[in-house]
């Protein structure tokens, strides 16, 4: 799991740097204005093509045909990774849901303010996770709250 995460990490890095072009929100502008909504819009599109052409990369591999390792090692091995890819993958594939319902919060005018409180979650917290839906208070609040209901 810590793979896929560092693969999402660099994979957002990388788009980052694609939508920058020289502006970087900062906290000193209009909270959530036109430009800080265009450039989290362009971001989340962009990071959602990346996931996309990754997909139909690994797609086109699986349809390239089976496994065909002679040696029993190898082939094992080849299907540990493939398993390891589609679940990234699969995980990926809620990410883009979590990315369509940012874009929604945008077209809304709700993006950028935590779902629970009302209050804004942050710039920084919006360019490290773009997806974010609550504020680092409200979300330590409901991942206290889940693991005591696990607990039980």
């Amino acid at each position: 799991m810590a793979t896929a995460i560092s693969l999402d990490e660099k994979k957002l890095a990388r788009v980052r740097a694609e939508v920058d072009a020289g502006y970087v929100p900062d906290e000193s502008e209009e909270y959530m204005g036109r430009d800080q909504l265009n450039y989290f819009r362009l971001l989340l599109l962009e990071w959602k093509r990346s996931i996309r052409d990754a997909a139909e990369s690994t797609l086109q591999s699986l349809q390239d045909g089976p496994i065909r390792e002679p040696d029993l090692a190898d082939r094992a091995s080849s299907e540990t990774d493939w398993g390891i890819e589609l679940r990234t993958r699969d995980r990926q594939r809620k990410l883009v849901s979590k990315i369509d319902a940012a874009l929604r919060r945008i077209e809304e005018g709700e993006y950028g303010f935590c779902e629970v409180t009302g209050d804004p979650i942050g710039i920084g917290r919006l360019i490290a996770r773009p997806v974010a839906t609550m504020t680092v208070e409200a979300q330590e609040a409901h991942e206290r709250t889940e693991k005591v209901s696990r607990e039980r």
